[in-house]
């Protein structure tokens, strides 16, 4: 496995160094290593860098480095410095600065906490030359399994992330996902070891096709799937626009906006006159096959009433913004929710750090992940933590990580469109999904959401949330490509 990893992490770099230089030969490389076999995967993988004529130098802060691969570092010419304290640093940090490329095989996975005060300098150095940075597995100072960074400053920052076997998690949540940059997956063969399978999943491409319906010869409006939506109010008409915007970008029949007789619902026609008012009680309606509900709608005891209306309904029901602010309130609004676990009817709340504080629950050491799952088996609801890295837990333990976390999903009502997304995702599956797959299909919408976001800032364009709705229908037909 460790011949695996570092010939993957050697051909990784070999292909940076000539994106950077154009060949190989003459390259200056310096490694960082630490002891174990993260070190053993730096050295292997920079003895045959060596061998293609690179200078490599691999600078020690361990008294323990990997005996086979400092060996095989020096039979290909390698060269190798200790430093053991900072007193040695001096000699080092100039070197490291005209690098063309730097390795941090400092850690890895099998430790924890922020770098040592020697590492920790050359790790600063790094960052403040011109040489790719490329992290070993994951970048030390990163907790492999929460993304937690205990002190920024005690980091290694990476421009490339090469892991192996599968990722980990500490790569998809933030804060680590921003020291981790582009992260590459070199199979090592861990398949016959990952039994059980993994509890958390990065959602891939590969997993969304279920979700991008494809209209069929013998589809009608209805059978392609109806949703209802429940939201804006008077003093925020806009959010109904962009969550009735995000659900008919879905690939649904049908979009019903429940008319509560505040001119939002004819200002939504207006502007999308293929929505239809709802004016029926929202539970006696059997076309609707999930609700988009509580952005905009408000938080007062009228609201209150329209939300609890739609929870009796059994089809599955996505909560938003005021929604969510309105079962952190009321004990009654929560106990539809317990209501709704209780005899099976799935609900999906979408909380930001905020709201999910309103909630009651906190991300703590244990990093998004544990909190998004801790929230998830007591409320006994699909629970999609927004933020970079948005995880979606189920009551049953199963998690899905977005890896995608665009930055140009940070606009005001980018959430709205969100909500409308993933019902009418939602409204696609089978009754019968089983809760597994029902967060698999919420973290699906969120992927698409974000390669909305993506292609709605091509070119360093400025972002709104209309750009994202706009945007929908392009990411869509390029992931169903």
């Amino acid at each position: 496995m460790m011949q695996r990893a570092s010939h993957g992490l050697a051909l990784t770099c070999a292909s940076l160094l000539r994106e950077r230089r154009g060949g190989l030969y003459g390259s200056r490389v310096v490694l960082l290593v630490g002891s174990g076999n993260n070190g053993g995967d730096t050295l292997f993988a920079g003895a045959m860098l060596a061998a293609r004529g690179c200078a490599v130098e691999a600078v020690t802060v361990s008294q323990t480095p990997h005996p086979a691969g400092l060996a095989a570092l020096i039979d290909n010419g390698g060269r190798v410095t200790a430093v053991t304290d900072e007193a040695a640093v001096a000699d080092v940090v100039h070197r490291l600065r005209d690098a063309d490329l730097v390795m941090d095989g400092v850690v890895g996975i099998g430790g924890k906490g922020p770098l040592r005060p020697t590492a920790a300098i050359l790790a600063r150095a790094a960052a403040n030359g011109d040489a790719i940075r490329v992290a070993v597995d994951i970048p030390s100072g990163v907790d492999p399994d929460t993304g937690q960074v205990e002190d920024v400053e005690r980091v290694f920052s990476a421009d490339v992330t090469v892991t192996f076997g599968c990722w980990k998690t500490g790569l998809l949540g933030s804060p680590g996902r921003d020291s981790a940059g582009a992260v590459e997956v070199v199979d090592i063969g861990l398949e016959p070891y990952l039994n059980p399978a993994p509890d958390v999943r990065a959602i891939q491409i590969s997993d969304l096709r279920p979700y991008l319906r494809v209209p069929r010869a013998n589809d009608h409006k209805y059978s392609r799937g109806v949703v209802g939506v429940l939201a804006g109010s008077r003093r925020y008409p806009g959010a109904a626009l962009l969550t009735v915007g995000g659900a008919r970008r879905s690939g649904v029949g049908m979009v019903r906006i429940l008319d509560r007789d505040d001119g939002v619902a004819q200002q939504v026609i207006d502007h999308y006159p293929d929505v239809v008012a709802h004016t029926e009680e929202p539970a006696a309606d059997p076309r609707v096959l999930a609700w988009a509900v509580g952005p905009g709608i408000g938080a007062g005891r009228s609201d209150q009433k329209w939300l609890i209306q739609v929870m009796e309904a059994d089809v599955p029901v996505v909560l938003d913004a005021d929604a969510i602010t309105l079962v952190a309130k009321h004990a009654d609004v929560r106990r539809f929710l317990d209501a709704r676990a209780a005899r099976g009817s799935m609900t999906v709340l979408t909380p930001h750090v905020g709201e999910f504080g309103r909630l009651g629950f906190h991300v703590g050491s244990g990093g998004r992940v544990e909190a998004a799952k801790l929230a998830a088996r007591e409320l006994g609801c699909l629970v999609l933590l927004k933020g970079s890295g948005s995880v979606v837990a189920a009551p049953t333990g199963a998690v899905y990580i977005d890896p995608l976390g665009a930055h140009d999903l940070a606009t005001a009502g980018s959430g709205d469109v969100l909500t409308g997304l993933i019902a009418g995702v939602l409204a696609h599956r089978s009754a019968t999904a089983s809760i597994t797959d029902s967060a698999r299909a919420v973290a699906a919408a969120a992927y698409i959401h974000g390669m909305a976001g993506i292609e709605a800032g091509a070119d360093g364009v400025p972002v709104t949330s209309s750009d994202i709705v706009a945007a929908l229908p392009g990411a869509v037909a390029g992931l169903r490509s």
